[in-house]
Formats: structure tokens, C-alpha cells, sequence
């Protein structure tokens, strides 16, 4: 019973939902002799359920996360926090926003590393668009909500992509005189940022705010049913390969390892 309730919901909600849809519709199509249009169908229900599970979600993920750990000692003179999401419009306890998506394990992992070390965390997030809130000011509170002491805090608020975070943030670090910054992001994203702020002349030592494939996960037939938080994992990591690629086609950075 436990195993029929997951077969279903996993197919009554979306992706499952479409990915049903799009393969009865080529089936159909298929059966009414217009095989072309069926195969198309069939195909596009197939990739969307690829994109779904856990094994090509945690195949992409992992080649990004390749040569990354979570160190058990590390020195630095200050942690660079890479902003992530937001919502704007979310109440919080102590304010409005607050962090969306893995920027909150960011955030955890970053306050503390900042108590372990007492060094000034430079948190560098601004606005993607004019019209929302800056995420940088969010993030600060809850930093402080979490123990980091205000003084501690630093705030890069204009960048509005990760080349710019580097570029603000290295210039940051050289008025300052910060010589071995601590880089936390998502494990994802550790690889694209650790290129640009080497691009910008700086070369951070990475600490991941987790690691996703780290350890080996056994197989079972759950992990092929689809899901939206595969596909959102499936989609987060296609946009760092593209966004690496991008920068490699321009010859901005040297992609070795």
C-alpha cells in the first residue's frame, strides 16, 4: 500500500503529472498513425522524467562536485558568503525576507565557521533586479539572528551575478588586506565561484555548505519515480555547467580542477 501511495502521488503532481500526459498523448498519437508526432511526445515525457529522479540529478551534481570536501581544519582572514535566492515577501520573526532555497544552508555554514574562527564574514548578494530588496541586508539579519556579532559583518550589495560578487568582493579584499579568504557556497556552485574570484585575482579556499554525493546512497526503486525537487537539482546544476561553459567560450577562465 505504502509503495502504490507513492507510484501515485509521485504521477499526480507535477512533473509526474506532465511527464503522464506527454507519454499518453505519444502513445495516442501513436496508436492514430502519426508516429512523428508520437515519438516527439514520447521523447520529450522521457527526458522530463530523466531530468526527475535521483540518479541523473546526483550524476550531474557530482561531476561538480568532484575534488571538493569538507575540511576538518581551516585558517583564513575572512569568509566570503555567495549570496543565493530570496524571498522578498516573505515575514520573518525579526523582518521582512528571508533566505530561499540553499542560501539558508549558506548562512548556517558560514556563522559557524565565523565562531569557530572570529573572523569578519564579507557577505556579498545584491539586487538581480532594481525593484527587490537586496538580499545582502536579509542575509545580515539573519547572521545576527544566528550569533554573528554586527561588527563582524561586511556587505557587498551591488553584484548581480556571481562574476560580479568576484569582481566586488576581490576588490573588497584587496582595501582591506584580507589575504586567505574562506569561500562558502553551495557545493554546486563552489566550482564556477572559485574560477571567477581566481579570474579576479584571488584564490579562495573553498568550504561547501554541503556535499550531496559525498557518500554513496543504495539503490531502491523510489529514487526512478519522478520528483521536483530532482528536476530543480537536475536544473540548478545544468545552469552551473552552462554558466562554466559560458565563461570558458569567452576565454575568461581556466577551467583545470
Amino acid at each position: 500500500m505504502f509503495a502504490f501511495k507513492k507510484i501515485v502521488t509521485a504521477f499526480i503532481l507535477p512533473p509526474g503529472l506532465v511527464i503522464f500526459l506527454l507519454m499518453a498523448v505519444g502513445i495516442g498519437l501513436t496508436w492514430k498513425r502519426k508516429p512523428k508526432a508520437g515519438l516527439v511526445n514520447l521523447l520529450l515525457g522521457l527526458l522530463l522524467w530523466a531530468a526527475s529522479i535521483v540518479p541523473v540529478s546526483s550524476a550531474l551534481i557530482k561531476g561538480l562536485e568532484a575534488g571538493l570536501t569538507i575540511p576538518r581544519h581551516i585558517s583564513g582572514d575572512v569568509i566570503i558568503l555567495l549570496g543565493g535566492g530570496t524571498y522578498v515577501q516573505a515575514r520573518d520573526m525579526t523582518g521582512d525576507g528571508f533566505p530561499a532555497g540553499d542560501m539558508l544552508g549558506r548562512l548556517v555554514t558560514a556563522v559557524r565557521l565565523q565562531q569557530r574562527l572570529n573572523i569578519p564574514v564579507l557577505v556579498t548578494c545584491g539586487m538581480v533586479f532594481p525593484e527587490r530588496m537586496s538580499g545582502a541586508g536579509v542575509a545580515k539579519r539573519i547572521l545576527m539572528d544566528l550569533g554573528a556579532p554586527e561588527e563582524k559583518i561586511i556587505l557587498e550589495d551591488k553584484s548581480r551575478d556571481t562574476e560580479q560578487n568576484a569582481r566586488f568582493s576581490s576588490a573588497i579584499c584587496r582595501e582591506r588586506g584580507w589575504v586567505e579568504p574562506i569561500l562558502v557556497t553551495s557545493s554546486i556552485h563552489m566550482r564556477r565561484g572559485m574560477l571567477l574570484f581566481e579570474r579576479h585575482g584571488l584564490k579562495t579556499k573553498p568550504y561547501p555548505a554541503c556535499l550531496i554525493t559525498a557518500a554513496p546512497e543504495p539503490h531502491h526503486w523510489n529514487k526512478f519515480l519522478p520528483q521536483s525537487y530532482f528536476l530543480d537539482d537536475t536544473a540548478a546544476a545544468l545552469h552551473e555547467y552552462l554558466g562554466i561553459s559560458y565563461y570558458r567560450l569567452l576565454g575568461l577562465v581556466n577551467l583545470e580542477w
